[in-house]
């Protein structure tokens, strides 16, 4: 992995594992500013793509979370010994943590835990083109998916908005169910009803987290809600258009691991164009950027 240099205090609480609430000091202000949205413009009101499965409700989301927070933290761990921790000052960390900052307040009103997640933004030295949003609010990209494909703002928030979107639809904690559901059908129906052996399958596989694939349906779901996300921070979501452009020139059209179940090429790009007419609205009526960010030199 690219050698990144020391990281500050807060990422290197996170990737110990110490317990020290680095993403609390980090988006305080976030949680506080849920509060304030109709200053920003926009009135709350119920937002369709926010639709979530009932099978979710079946897996506990405090040990799906806690889970996560634990595989983020030894991920961070793993990339501070490395020296692929992006320290706080580094100009692309600070890109994603605005955009992060833009799009967070308005998480609440698709999911309510989401106002007592503990985000936080880091960024991994590494050539994937790759990034992640795991349960309890936890985003990671990777330099290659900046580096690689030269990603804008807006391009960055497309992606930001996908991966947020599973987190608030979650996922996890749907595909968790149903993977785990033939055997927690032999195990009897006592079990289904009491949650413990759902919340046995749940930590059981906490290191499926970062490698979970979710289904067509999911990433569909994730685009839809993920566009809105983004729109409603203030990016442009026509900039979905031009990232799968991208994507599929750098993956010589076939996806990347990262979306790998995801449709891909033409059929992805009239996918986004078709849900323009929903976002671009939102997008119109959105406070902007007062900053503006380069992909990396």
């Amino acid at each position: 992995m690219p050698r990144m240099g020391p990281h500050d205090t807060s990422s290197s609480a996170a990737a110990t594992g110490c317990g020290c609430h680095a993403g609390r000091r980090l988006f305080t202000s976030l949680l506080l500013g849920a509060a304030a949205l109709p200053v920003m413009g926009q009135q709350a009101q119920p937002i369709p793509e926010c639709r979530r499965s009932r099978a979710a409700g079946l897996v506990p989301a405090k040990q799906v979370e806690g889970a996560a927070q634990q595989q983020y933290a030894q991920l961070l761990g793993q990339a501070q010994q490395q020296r692929a921790l992006a320290a706080a000052d580094q100009p692309q960390l600070q890109r994603l943590r605005y955009i992060a900052e833009r799009m967070i307040p308005y998480t609440p009103e698709c999911n309510e835990r989401a106002r007592s997640w503990r985000w936080e933004v880091n960024l991994i030295g590494s050539d994937q083109i790759n990034a992640f949003c795991m349960p309890g609010g936890k985003i990671a990209f990777y330099t290659g998916i900046l580096a690689k494909l030269k990603l804008s703002d807006d391009e960055v928030a497309m992606i930001m908005g996908h991966e947020v979107a599973h987190a608030l639809l979650e996922h996890a904690r749907e595909r968790m169910a149903k993977a785990g559901g033939t055997e927690l059908l032999l195990r009897g129906g006592a079990a289904l009803l009491g949650l413990g052996s759902l919340g046995d399958f749940a930590a059981a596989n906490a290191s499926q987290l970062l490698s979970l694939k979710f289904s067509r349906d999911d990433e569909s779901e994730a685009d839809a809600l993920g566009l809105v996300m983004a729109s409603r921070a203030g990016y442009d979501p026509a900039s979905g258009v031009t990232l799968w452009q991208k994507m599929v020139a750098a993956q010589k059209g076939a996806p990347p691991q990262w979306l790998s179940t995801h449709p891909a090429g033409e059929t992805r790009i009239k996918d986004i164009q078709a849900r323009l007419p929903r976002v671009q609205p939102l997008f119109a009526a959105a406070a902007k950027p007062d900053r503006r960010f380069g992909p990396p030199a």
